[in-house]
């Protein structure tokens, strides 16, 4: 267990391959988005099969981080919106696994960043309807585990601000709160 003072949150090894499996799902599914406009660039790809990997009891450690890292500059050298949301959904499946144990709003985006970036991504896709983007949100929330909702249920909603990402991050954290996922 991670935790220390009262600003801090309980998070044991579990809770984080649980976000961050939630995380991989989330933006596994927006990753041929980002090859159709990049297809020699396997960044944002490896990023998600390493968020797979440590999710499955893999190591936390610098290679999960590098892709992360790696995934955002792939996200860089899209030529269209889509497919940089496509990679820095990939980018926040890795990063996921370093949801830290701090009691901030700002910490809601380790644990939903893939879900939103990836609704965006199909948004973008389906010519900015916002529609769309709400029902590929909607599914994420349906994907969520127990484990997932309880450990969004530790820390404050999601922040203000984000633009478009940052409003389908909160339709997705409010619907978690209150929802009881099926096991």
């Amino acid at each position: 267990m991670v935790a220390g003072d009262e600003s801090e949150i309980a998070l044991s090894t579990q809770d984080l391959r649980e976000v961050t499996a939630f995380a991989a799902a989330c933006a596994e599914v927006m990753l041929e988005v980002f090859e159709a406009d990049q297809p020699d660039d396997s960044r944002p790809r490896d990023a998600v099969g390493a968020a797979w990997d440590f999710a499955r009891g893999g190591e936390r450690g610098k290679s999960l981080r590098d892709t992360a890292w790696a995934a955002l500059r792939a996200a860089k050298s899209a030529d269209t919106a889509a497919a940089r949301e496509a990679a820095w959904a990939a980018m926040s499946a890795a990063g996921a696994a370093y949801l830290h144990p701090l009691a901030k709003a700002t910490q809601v985006k380790h644990i939903l960043g893939a879900g939103a970036h990836a609704a965006r991504a199909v948004e973008l896709v389906a010519g900015h309807d916002p529609r769309i983007g709400a029902d590929h949100a909607e599914r994420a929330v349906r994907r969520a585990t127990p484990v997932v909702v309880e450990v969004l249920r530790r820390f404050p909603p999601a922040p203000d601000g984000g633009g478009r990402v940052g409003e389908l991050m909160r339709v997705m954290d409010a619907a978690l709160r209150p929802y009881t996922p099926a096991e």
